[in-house]
């Protein structure tokens, strides 16, 4: 198990005197140094990198491919720079950041033709939905017009999986994204509706029996983020839902906390014993995700408590041998933030501010020794240093920080 994280030896959460003092007893070691520095001077430092990171994968991903655009997709493909680009738009309101953006968006519209995929993540929905909300900001209603029209004639093939990257909850979180950024109402919620009734339909159809919902995705019961419970009942708490629709989010959630590992992990499927996973995708982090949300949702401690319990599971088990969001250091970093934004407990900034430190400290050096892995894809938003620079963009306004394409 252990050849999947590295040993979390930084202090769990003390004061930065302390920190200090402790350099006076041995050799400086360069992450503590780091570490101790006031919030504000690291994110000044995280910054500096994440704008370097960005010009690199804007070389790599569309200068030197000459705008042509084989993987669209914001999980692995352009449409993840043209994401990461409207976070730097936002930190900085440089528009050039916006103008090249809205580039890599028209020719992941072109790519993506023909492809018959419709989530936000891994489909169409994603290209018109970032792009008429990139045109939004760009004072383009024409270009926004144009990609609203063309994101509500998709249609929904029948045999769709419900899960967030290629199903049903990938299409809802898109229409999320637009009525949360465009306006109330932009997809209406007659369509919406249609949608989730037939995630419910399906997960309680499958759920008969100790679970009120399940989906299965090529024939296995995932509980994660990515294919599973977690990411399909962290979309259905965005949506207008009935009285026992609700219930039935909240037992399934339930159901999760009495059903995890010992350890306080979670399973990747149902019926697994395998206790490794510690990836948004598979395992703690996702679900942890998803509980923060059910505890702010529904006022319920139960599911903060549990969300807490898993946020220590990370802190031990979480600093992977990956860079990624998906599955790697990058992604786990979101659950103290968030654990942050709904507590204000600064001992998860802290932890936040910890990893972050980690991956400024000793990410680039760590891959070129191929000891961390930098993603089969490697300038990408969920599998490579993508996801880093997005990370490090998020930590200077930490209480507007968002797991990207999950958190709205």
């Amino acid at each position: 198990m252990a050849d999947r994280f590295f040993p979390n030896t930084m202090p769990s959460f003390v004061e930065k005197l302390q920190i200090e003092e402790s350099f006076l007893e041995g050799e400086k070691d360069p992450l503590l140094e780091l570490l101790c520095l006031p919030y504000s001077t690291v994110c000044e430092k995280l910054k500096r990198v994440a704008f370097d990171l960005k010009e690199t994968i804007v070389k790599e991903t569309w200068v030197c491919k000459r705008g042509r655009v084989s993987d669209y997709t914001i999980y692995t493909g352009a449409l993840g720079t043209a994401f990461l680009l409207f976070k730097a738009y936002q930190v900085t309101l440089d528009k050039n950041d916006l103008v090249l953006c809205s580039d890599i968006i028209k020719a992941c519209d072109s790519a993506s033709r023909g492809s018959g995929r419709v989530t936000f993540m891994c489909g169409q929905a994603g290209v018109y939905s970032l792009g008429a909300v990139v045109a939004k900001h760009s004072g383009d209603e024409q270009l926004c017009g144009h990609y609203l029209t063309k994101f509500k004639e998709i249609e929904l093939p029948k045999d769709l999986p419900n899960e967030l990257l290629y199903g049903r909850a990938g299409f809802l979180w898109a229409c999320s994204f637009l009525n949360k950024n465009i306006g109330r109402e932009t997809i209406s919620p007659t369509q919406i509706r249609a949608v989730v009734a037939e995630v419910i339909k399906s997960g309680r159809k499958m759920g008969k029996g100790r679970c009120p919902m399940m989906y299965e995705w090529h024939r296995k019961r995932y509980w994660g983020a990515a294919h599973g419970l977690a990411g399909i009942m962290h979309v259905l708490m965005d949506m207008e839902l009935k009285a026992d629709e609700v219930e039935d989010v909240k037992a399934t959630l339930h159901y999760m906390i009495c059903n995890r590992f010992p350890s306080g992990n979670y399973p990747s499927s149902e019926g697994s014993e395998s206790d490794r996973l510690v990836h948004w995708c598979h395992g703690a982090p996702g679900v942890a995700l998803t509980l923060i949300k059910a505890a702010k949702v529904f006022s319920n401690d139960e599911f903060l408590q549990a969300a807490v319990e898993a946020a220590e599971v990370i802190w031990n088990r979480g600093l992977l041998k990956r860079v990624g969001i998906c599955h790697g250091v990058s992604g786990n970093s979101y659950v103290f933030l968030s654990l942050y934004r709904l507590t204000g407990k600064v001992e998860y900034l802290y932890k936040a501010k910890a990893f972050a430190c980690f991956l400024h400290a000793r990410a680039q050096k760590l891959i070129s020794e191929g000891v961390m892995h930098g993603g089969n894809r490697p300038y990408s938003l969920f599998e490579g240093i993508g996801g880093m620079a997005y990370l490090f963009f998020d930590m200077i306004n930490p209480m507007e920080t968002r797991f990207p394409a999950y958190e709205l």
